[in-house]
């Protein structure tokens, strides 16, 4: 295994190996205003939401690696500390990028992109019209992490106002993950498009699961059967009786007398298709 003490690495090394290691990541398409009211607008891979009451999103335009020099959305905030973070899709991800551009201050990256400047109703930054969800926020503080090349600068924003629009709501309002159709960011030059691979895993709340130590230990140690097998065998709150196992054996009798190894195989066919019940049933069965 590679060790990386980080401080005895060149910046622009440690910075790749975070960005590769620490991905996909939510992508805040910051628009903001300098104090002549010019617009600027600019893409930021290190965000995230980190509260809902108050709704609080955290974004970081980091100082540039080389020259370290600060990024015009920073410069703007500290003066009007307002922003609004507008959500990327897969329908506007090459206009995104090509909004990164290091152009000089004052020009409007809106225009550059093609995008549609649309006016917030409680700030004065506009909005992307094209994106499928906008926050208005105010900056509520804004922490700098450091003063050399990399270091980061958290604008903590809370949002005053959300725009969503109906073309990605479900028959219930809800925002549906795959006609929303969110990018996200990698290294390098990697994107993830995020509903080609989406999928579920029920969260251990209202259960108590039975955990890797209640497994047996044949069906532990199995050469079969991987780390994510085994923890959706442990995600149930128990295992089933004999009872249970038995019934199924009559139902499936391809499955009796299997060897271990032929057991585990299917099991894990069981799994893929989120059958746990009946992959406990057959690694259960005599």
């Amino acid at each position: 295994m590679l060790t990386i003490i980080p401080r005895e690495i060149a910046t622009e090394k440690l910075h790749s190996y975070l960005l590769g290691a620490v991905a996909p990541r939510p992508i805040a398409f910051a628009s903001s205003i300098d104090e002549d009211g010019n617009p600027n607008l600019s893409p930021f891979s290190f965000f995230n939401v980190f509260g809902s009451n108050p709704p609080t999103l955290i974004f970081s335009p980091a100082r540039r690696v080389r020259g370290n020099t600060t990024k015009h959305t920073l410069d703007n905030v500290l003066v009007v500390k307002e922003v609004v973070i507008n959500v990327v899709n897969y329908a506007i991800v090459q206009q995104m990028s090509l909004s990164s551009t290091e152009y000089p201050k004052g020009v409007n990256e809106f225009i550059k992109a093609g995008f549609t400047m649309l006016a917030s109703e409680e700030i004065k930054p506009f909005r992307v019209a094209e994106s499928p969800v906008q926050f208005e926020c105010i900056v509520k503080d804004v922490i700098f992490t450091g003063d050399e090349g990399g270091a980061g600068n958290l604008i903590i924003c809370e949002v005053v106002k959300m725009h969503i629009s109906e073309a990605v709501l479900d028959e219930n309002g809800e925002i549906d993950h795959h006609k929303i159709d969110l990018v996200a960011r990698a290294g390098g030059n990697f994107y993830s498009r995020a509903r080609d691979g989406f999928f579920e895993i029920p969260k251990p709340i209202a259960t108590l699961g039975i955990g890797f130590d209640s497994i047996p230990n044949e069906i532990r140690n199995s050469n079969i059967l991987t780390g994510n097998d085994l923890g959706m065998l442990g995600n149930v709150s128990q295992m089933p009786s004999k009872e249970t196992v038995d019934n199924f054996g009559r139902e499936h009798l391809e499955f009796i007398g299997l060897e271990t190894k032929k057991k585990h195989i299917f099991a894990k066919e069981f799994l893929k298709n989120n059958d746990i019940e009946s992959a406990w049933n057959v690694l259960l069965l005599n």
